[in-house]
């Protein structure tokens, strides 16, 4: 064979096998992508405990120890029985012109019962006065037809506040 037939059959395998060996450069680069990313990935490790041995302050000259201090704090809880106002209903919900609302009072007192708007407006005050304690069932009507969507009902006795979500039709 001459010489540039030769060169010419050369430069042919070797583009074959090029294209052989690089057709799957895209594979390739992916491969090398995915293995370059998952190096990336965080490793956690557990995060250690610190475990020390602190001792518990003592003050001087006849103050009230630390840990005595922090021990009656624990305990002053409030407990169920100075809770004065406790929601027991409110129904029908979704409501429609009337609502029934059955609450509970451990002692008497004024009790407020206002209908609020998303932002905390107030739409519709339907109690102001003073009930008596035991438990109580009210009825109470709308004097205007509200607008549909989703309001609160806020009813607090003393100081006492509990918010209800109702949603009117």
């Amino acid at each position: 064979m001459k010489r540039p037939t030769q060169i010419t059959l050369l430069i042919y395998t070797l583009c074959i096998a090029c294209i052989s060996v690089f057709g799957s450069a895209q594979v390739c680069a992916q491969r090398a992508d995915s293995i370059y990313y998952a190096s990336l990935k965080k490793k956690v490790n557990n995060t250690p405990q610190i475990k020390t041995n602190i001792k518990s302050y003592r003050p001087f000259f006849g103050f009230i120890p630390y840990n005595t201090f922090s021990s009656n704090f624990n305990k002053a809880t409030v407990s169920k029985s100075d809770k004065i106002l406790t929601v027991i209903k409110v129904y029908p919900n979704p409501v429609d012109d009337q609502i029934n609302i059955t609450f509970r009072l451990e002692r008497e007192s004024q009790l407020s019962i206002k209908i609020m708007d998303l932002l905390g407006n107030e739409v519709i005050t339907l109690a102001n006065e003073r009930f008596l304690s035991g438990e109580t069932t009210k009825n109470f009507s709308f004097p205007n037809r509200l607008n549909s969507g989703i309001y609160f009902l806020r009813i607090v006795a003393g100081g006492e506040t509990s918010v209800k979500r109702i949603s009117v039709l």
